[in-house]
C-alpha cells in the first residue's frame, strides 16, 4: 500500500514537471548567448532537434560528420559580451 501511495506521488511530481518546462526556447531581454553555431538534426519538418552549443564553426562540422544533419548560425547569439572601457589614471608627480 505503501509503495503504490509513493508511486502515485512521484508521477505526480513527473507530470508536474513536464508541464513547467517551456515549449519553445526562451532568450530574455539583456540575456547574453555566447554560442554562435547551432546543429539542425535531421530534414526540416521531419521534426529532427537542435544543439546550439558550438563556439566555431569547425566544432559545428565535426560534430555532425557522419550524422544526418547541418550546420548554422545561432538566431539569438547576441555575440561577444562588451568589456567595460578602463581609463588610466593620471598619477600626480612628485615634486
Amino acid at each position: 500500500m505503501q509503495k503504490l501511495a509513493v508511486q502515485k506521488i512521484a508521477s505526480g511530481f513527473l507530470l508536474a514537471a513536464t508541464f513547467a518546462l517551456p515549449l519553445e526556447p526562451v532568450s530574455p531581454a539583456g540575456a547574453e548567448i555566447y554560442y554562435p553555431w547551432c546543429i539542425n538534426y535531421g530534414a526540416s519538418g521531419d521534426g529532427g532537434g537542435t544543439n546550439c552549443g558550438f563556439t566555431t564553426l569547425e566544432q559545428c562540422r565535426e560534430t555532425i560528420s557522419g550524422l544526418c544533419g547541418s550546420c548554422a548560425p545561432n538566431s539569438y547569439y547576441t555575440g561577444p559580451p562588451e568589456k567595460p572601457i578602463k581609463h588610466a589614471r593620471k598619477r600626480a608627480k612628485n615634486r
